[in-house]
Formats: C-alpha cells, structure tokens, sequence
C-alpha cells in the first residue's frame, strides 16, 4: 500500500510527463497516464469546444466533466480552481467572473504551472494568476473565493477530506463549489486498486459515492446535490492487464460501476454582492445616450 507521501510523488511525476506532451497523447490515454486501448479511452466525453473562454491550446483532455457549466460563476466573483493543470477550466472561469473578477489557479506541478502561466499571459488575461501548491493546504486566506471548481482532481489525492474541508475554509460565507471528480459504486478490483498507472489515470484513487458526499455533508456544506452523473467504461483489453478472462467478465457484468459525478454544495451565510461587476454589466447593456446608466 502506498503511502500518502508516495502517491503525491507519483502524481507529481506523472503529470509534470504528461505537462510536456501534447492533447492527443493524453486523450489517448488513461487521463494521459499511460498508453491504452485500441478505441480510445478518455473518461473525458464531454465537449468544451461550444464553451465561452475555451482555450484549445490550454485543454490537455485530462478532464472527467464540465464543472464550470453548472458552477453559477457571477460577474465580479473569485474563482478557485483545484488542479488548474493548463488553465483550461481558469480561463473559461474568467469569461464568466467578467473583468472585475478574479481566478486563482493551484496546482502541484511546476511544470503545469509554468505551462498554464505562459498561456494566460500570450492571451493577456491579467486577472487570472497560476499558484504552486497542495489543495490539501491551498496557498490561499481564509474566505476568498466565492466559488470553488475542480475537474478530476479530488480522486488523485490522499486526503480527500483535507481537500474538502480547505474548500469550507477558503470559500466566503455564501459561497458554493462544483467539483466533477471520479467514484465508485461497490468495490474495485484489488490489482486495479494497486496498480499506481491506474492510479495516476484517475482511477484507483476513487472513493466510493456515499464516502464522497458523505465527507461533504460532514465538513459542513449544505444544498449538497450531484448535478450529473455519467458512467465510465474501462475497456476490456485494459481490464485484462490487470484481471483474467473471469475477473474482466465478472468486473464488466458485475454491481461495480465507475462514475464521473459533478458535485455542488453551499457554504451558509449571505454572499455579499459585487457593486463594481453590477455597473459593469450595465454600463456594457446600454447603448450610447440611452439614459440608462
């Protein structure tokens, strides 16, 4: 069994290899882990191409959801985004926050770091900044963000529960977050709950559904709902790495299933809005001398 302490190594080194290869190697992948099937795997189905802010060039296809769809990101907010990897879900974040909004981007790797950073500044996106750091411990203040993503992150780390009560800790009163993140239902196969590729890939470091949120509701957070729900299918010829003929028969007919889930809760309290994004939004309505501003 791997220690906390190891499988952060591992995470680290798998994604600063995967920082340095290009989109198509890592949708062809595991979650850009290692190589696999014949049809390409990528738990990430869901498109972003249609979505306002999106960056191609910040997307490495390591995602499991579209957490920034359902994240109700207001003009002015600050935004936390978990695992900022390239910036792709940061930058599509900032379209939504609007000029007088803030993004802060914190991920493990220095190498996505300097990635991410590079693409926010060849785009001029002066209101989003990129921060090295564990999310167990976030390099941020006590109440800063109004809004909190992450897109299949949760799962790569140890402590999910120091994950989850840093976001109560970092979120204003009133804020929320909407966090797409991998888990299980019924109990993963012992060699593919070893094997640290499957674990990089996003896999193995699942936890089961009702830990999950029960982990949320236990921080504190309230309105807890699971906004979508998609299931994941490992390819046979990947399961037979791992299982024989009768293990991969018994995974794939069996109770287990593997799914990609988008979570939103609410920290209590009253958001305070944000007077500065508000004549934004008007000024920007209203034509030249319509008396409306």
């Amino acid at each position: 069994m791997e220690t906390a302490k190891q499988i952060k190594q591992m995470v680290l080194e798998k994604y600063s290899e995967i920082a340095l290869q290009d989109k198509e190697t890592n949708m062809s992948s595991c979650c850009g882990a290692t190589s696999c099937s014949d049809p390409i795997y990528n738990i990430m189905t869901d498109d972003y191409s249609q979505v306002d802010g999106y960056n191609p060039d910040a997307d490495l296809g390591l995602g499991c959801g579209l957490p920034t769809q359902f994240a109700k990101i207001e003009p002015g907010d600050t935004v936390i985004d978990l695992g900022s990897g390239a910036g792709n879900d940061c930058f599509i974040a900032r379209h939504e926050a609007g000029a007088f909004g803030k993004v802060i981007g914190i991920d493990l790797t220095e190498a996505m770091i300097s990635l991410a950073r590079r693409n926010a500044e060849t785009r001029g996106f002066n209101n989003v900044e990129f921060r090295l750091g564990d999310i167990e411990n976030m390099p941020v203040s006590n109440e800063v963000a109004d809004v909190v993503v992450s897109n299949c992150v949760l799962n790569l780390v140890p402590d999910k529960k120091a994950v989850i009560t840093d976001i109560m800790r970092v979120l204003k009163p009133g804020g929320h977050f909407s966090i797409s993140d991998v888990v299980l239902v019924g109990e993963l196969p012992e060699a593919l709950q070893k094997d640290a590729e499957m674990y990089a890939g996003c896999v193995s470091g699942a936890i089961q559904k009702s830990d999950y949120l029960r982990f949320i509701e236990e921080a504190g957070f309230k309105n807890i709902t699971v906004q979508k729900e998609k299931a994941i299918r490992i390819p046979s010829d990947i399961l037979s790495r791992y299982l024989d003929a009768e293990g991969v028969d018994s995974f794939v007919h069996g109770s287990t299933g593997i799914f990609s889930v988008t979570v939103y809760a609410e920290k209590e309290g009253l958001k305070t809005p944000h007077p500065e994004a508000g004549s934004e939004t008007v000024k920007a309505c209203c034509p030249p001398n319509a008396g409306c501003c």
